[in-house]
């Protein structure tokens, strides 16, 4: 990369970071608060910023379940997955979300409305099956209460 190249508002958005232990973590954190996802471009320069491979930085970009190296929808809306989750009903509610967006499988909506992500765990294994949709948990929720909150995510 060349200094030619620098993004001057990325640049600011990352140079606090540079000398603080998980640096790199943080600042990406804000590139995907501020930008919605973390792109080939941004990784290219965050990279640079602090000495890195864009391999180690896309890395820590893809591993984090907060993070995003592509466009999330306006909504999101995430499943549980894991045995607990499985063994009280998740996969039908996963596919109950599938249904109601329209997807199959993890993506986002044509429309750009909903991102369906299936998750490891949300913490709630003695409430499953869970979800969460814009950050909001729901345990015990129901194909018909999943279904319920996506349409309203349409209004």
């Amino acid at each position: 990369m060349e200094p030619a190249d620098i993004d001057q508002d990325l640049a600011a958005l990352v140079s606090p970071h540079l000398a603080a232990t998980g640096g790199p973590i943080t600042a990406l954190r804000q590139v995907a608060a501020r930008y919605g996802h973390i792109n080939k471009k941004q990784i290219e320069q965050v990279a640079w910023q602090f000495n890195l491979s864009q391999a180690e930085v896309k890395g820590v970009a893809s591993f984090y379940d907060d993070l995003f190296v592509t466009p999330q929808g306006r909504h999101r809306v995430r499943v549980c997955t894991a045995e607990a989750c499985q063994s009280v009903g998740a996969g039908a509610v996963l596919a109950a979300c599938e249904d109601a967006a329209g997807l199959t499988g993890e993506g986002t909506t044509a429309d750009g409305n909903i991102t369906l992500q299936p998750v490891a765990c949300l913490g709630l294994c003695a409430c499953g099956p869970a979800a969460m949709i814009d950050g909001k948990l729901l345990g015990r929720v129901t194909e018909t209460a999943i279904r319920d909150a996506i349409a309203a995510l349409g209004e």
